[in-house]
This record gives C-alpha cells, structure tokens and sequence, in this order.
C-alpha cells in the first residue's frame, strides 16, 4: 500500500478545499443554527462533479477511486458535516447502487440526473428496525407489471432534496432477511408521503426525513436486483457508506484538532500561552494520534476496496476508531478551550454534535464490534 497521493490526487484535494473555504465555510454556522441547507450548495457540489465521484465516466460520473473519495470527504468535512454526509450518502448508497446493481436500462434512466444535478436516498431503516435491519416490515407486493409498497422509513439522510429513494420491502414474509428486495422510487410517486423533518442534536442542515408508503405502486423495472436480493444489497452498500463516515469523522476530528491547537498557542494563561502547559500538550498530542491512526484506517479500508479485496473487516474497523476517535478529539476540542468551548461563538461546540452521531448511523459501533469479531472469527 503506497500512502502518497498521485499529483491528480493533490489537485482534486486543493479544488474541494478551496471550494469549502470559499463558499461553504462562510455559512456553515448559518447552517447549523437555522438547520437548513439551500439547494444552491448541491448545484455547486453538481457543477465539480462531486455527485458522481464514485460512479464511472462511461455513465456520467467521474469515475474516482476509494481513496480519492475519502479525501474528498474529509475536506468538506472539515468544513461543515452536513455537506459531508449528503454526499457520502448520494455517492455510497444512493447512486452508486443503481450502477452496481441495476440495468443497463436503469442506469439510463437514472444515473445522467444523479451524476449532474439530483441526489439519492437510502431507505432501509424503521421506527421498529434499526440495527436488526432484518426485522423490517415494510412489504412489496406483486400486481401484475407492478409492486404495491406499504410501510414507514425513518432516518432518511438527504430529505426533502431528494429525487431516488432506494427502498427495502419484504416481497416474501416468510423467508426473513432472504424475503428482502430493493426498489428505487422516485419523489412525487402516488401513494410515498414525504414524513417530517427531524430536529436533531448536530448535523443541523443535514435534512433528515421519515417517509410512508401508502399503496405507492412501483413499475417491475425499478426493482434493483433479483427478489430476494435486497437485504445482500443493503450489505454491501453498507461496506461503501462506512468508509465515507469514517472520513466523515476524520474531517470533523481534524478541524477541532486545528481548532484547539490554534486556541492554545493564541491564549494566555499562568504567564504565557496554553500551549506552554505540559498537560495542554500531551493532549494535543493524543488528539493528533487518534486522528493519524484514523487516517491510516480509512485509507487502508479505502485501498482494499480499490485493490478489489475483501474490505468488510477494514471497513468496520476504519468506521468504529474514527467516529469514536471523533467524538474524543471533538471533545478536548472543548476542553482546550475551556468554558469558551461550550459556546457557540466557537465551532468546537458544534464539532462535538457534528461528531456524536457518527457513532450510530450506518451501523452502531456496538454493530461494528460483531461484524469486525464474526468476520475474525470466520477467518476472513
């Protein structure tokens, strides 16, 4: 594994970078504080590209590998979260599946509005189904040329902007987590009612929705997969969406790191700056660590899945340090700066709510453990 970035690397690195800083970083507090995200930032993320990043150029997309993915992430990451994870989200398992799994058919009629200017939903979670994906209720049944979707998602990252919603019924109720088929719905389909928007505790701007399907009757051609194969695509798309929270919380943990390193050199205390304090070092120091190691999970997870090995494991263990490591980091952010830190006149306050939830979504770091130890233990 060569940790150096290639030159075309560093150049998409700089162009994210400097588009964050330019127009991003100016409303990031706005954001939060009114939980709201304006569709022009999603044109903005159009007009790069970014809407493809995972999805090959033949199909309209940019055609970029794991790794530059992951530094795509990190930098808008460390600008505002909320950006991060709608665009994590639209590439891993919004877009992305429908390329992997779907058609050539299904890939004409989606892929050309999802890599220029429209983004995509994961649907798999319920309000009596989170980790136990396999106990979901929501059913699919056949009608001819078509499906008839009933039941309730919860937990939909991208919301209101959203144009697909990859949806998880059962077609079979009597086959458990083989029973499970996927179906891509469009917004503005008869029968799917766009639920209300949750008012979280961070990722405020990150539109986050339920939705219920009410006799929506879906074509036949928007299964994705065979029936029955939709629990295996959850899976695997879940693989994808771990490593883009990972660099999600690495983009998190590496602005309060320069938050809190920043603050100590500029602000006094016993005769000098903080930074000058041996307990205010060794805490730098840990905090730097925890966001070198997470670094090197990700881009280790990132290489196997563009080496075309197995990257399951890597991918949870990437998921689980880095999002833990986040809510650390973010949290002697606050520390360093003292009673400051709790206030939102700094961004540390709002890096710890940022970071907090990156240790639920796409799988807990308890779900974490049991795929890392079952995927040990059978020798994978």
């Amino acid at each position: 594994m060569n940790l150096d970035l290639t030159e075309e690397q560093v150049l998409i690195r700089d162009a994210v970078r400097e588009l964050c800083r330019r127009e991003f970083a100016p409303l990031a507090r706005q954001w939060d504080r009114e939980d709201t995200f304006p569709r022009s930032a999603i044109d903005q993320l159009a007009e790069m590209g970014l809407l493809g990043m995972s999805i090959p150029e033949e199909w309209g997309g940019l055609g970029y590998d794991a790794r530059t993915v992951v530094l795509v992430l990190e930098e808008i990451a460390r600008v505002s979260a909320s950006v991060a994870i709608l665009i994590a989200v639209h590439n891993s398992v919004g877009a992305y599946p429908i390329w992997r799994f779907g058609t050539d058919e299904q890939r004409r009629r989606f892929l050309p509005r999802l890599t220029a200017k429209d983004v995509g939903a994961f649907s798999l979670s319920e309000p009596g189904s989170g980790s136990d994906a396999a106990a979901l209720e929501s059913t699919a049944v056949r009608d001819g040329d078509h499906y008839v979707l009933r039941g309730n998602k919860n937990w939909v990252t991208n919301g209101h902007h959203t144009w697909t919603f990859l949806v998880f019924a059962k077609t079979d109720r009597t086959a458990g987590a083989h029973g499970i088929s996927a179906f891509v719905v469009e917004n503005g389909t008869p029968g799917l009612v766009i639920g209300h928007h949750e008012d979280k505790m961070g990722l405020r701007g990150s539109d986050t929705i339920s939705i219920a399907l009410e006799d929506c009757r879906i074509p036949v051609a928007n299964r994705l997969g065979a029936e029955g194969e939709g629990f295996k695509i959850a899976l695997s798309m879940l693989d994808n969406g771990r490593i883009g929270v990972a660099a999600q919380a690495l983009g998190v943990m590496q602005a309060a790191f320069d938050e809190a390193a920043r603050y100590a050199q500029q602000r006094e205390a016993f005769g000098g700056p903080l930074a000058k304090i041996q307990a205010i070092q060794f805490k730098l120091a840990e905090m730097e660590r925890r966001v070198q190691c997470s670094r090197l999970l990700i881009h280790r997870a990132a290489w196997l899945k563009d080496s075309g090995q197995p990257f399951t494991r890597a991918a949870s263990m990437a998921k689980l340090y880095a999002t833990e490591a986040a809510t650390w980091v973010a949290h002697q952010a606050i520390q360093v700066h003292g009673g400051y830190g709790y206030t939102k006149d700094y961004p540390v306050e709002r890096y710890y709510r940022d970071a907090r939830v990156t240790t639920i979504y796409e799988g807990t770091s308890e779900i974490q453990r049991i795929v890392i130890s079952k995927n040990l233990l059978a020798g994978r």
